[in-house]
């Protein structure tokens, strides 16, 4: 594992998926990987049935639904676990799949490090989703229509 000062910041992901997994999200992950950009620390792949029960979910344990996920088999670094997997369960809705990657911005360490060692420190940090951003885009487009 690389030294923790050498490290770019760490972010996570939680992606749920109404349908069967089919591995199509792949290689555009593993893309980033190949380039540098980023390093897989954990994933899980998790289960939450129609009942509402939430489980961890082995890539084996999809049977031919997890055929091109193979990629990511012993991608785990302990980091993820029970905790991890209930707090997906309040998210996710029933009969859904998801997948939480952990990783590492590795394109961003060079100016991670500098920061640190210019004495600066991470005060606060957030995300705005995809879906968000088209949702105020729509909204504009329609205030528009409505003054124009």
């Amino acid at each position: 594992m690389t030294d923790i000062e050498e490290m770019g910041p760490i972010d996570w992901v939680l992606i749920e998926f109404d349908k069967p997994l089919t591995g199509e999200a792949a290689p555009p992950l593993l893309d980033l990987v190949e380039r540098g950009l980023i390093r897989i620390l954990d994933i899980m792949f998790i289960r939450k049935a129609a009942d509402g029960t939430v489980a961890a979910v082995e890539i084996s344990d999809f049977g031919d639904e997890g055929v091109h996920m193979e990629a990511f088999v012993g991608a785990s670094s302990g980091l993820l676990g029970d905790e991890d997997i209930d707090a997906a369960g309040d998210a996710l809705e029933s009969d859904t799949r998801a997948i939480m990657v952990v990783y590492e911005n590795v394109w961003l360490a060079p100016f991670a490090v500098a920061v640190r060692k210019a004495g600066g420190r991470l005060i606060d940090q957030g995300r705005i989703p995809v879906q968000s951003i088209v949702a105020a885009l729509d909204e504009l487009d329609e205030l528009d229509k409505l003054e124009g």
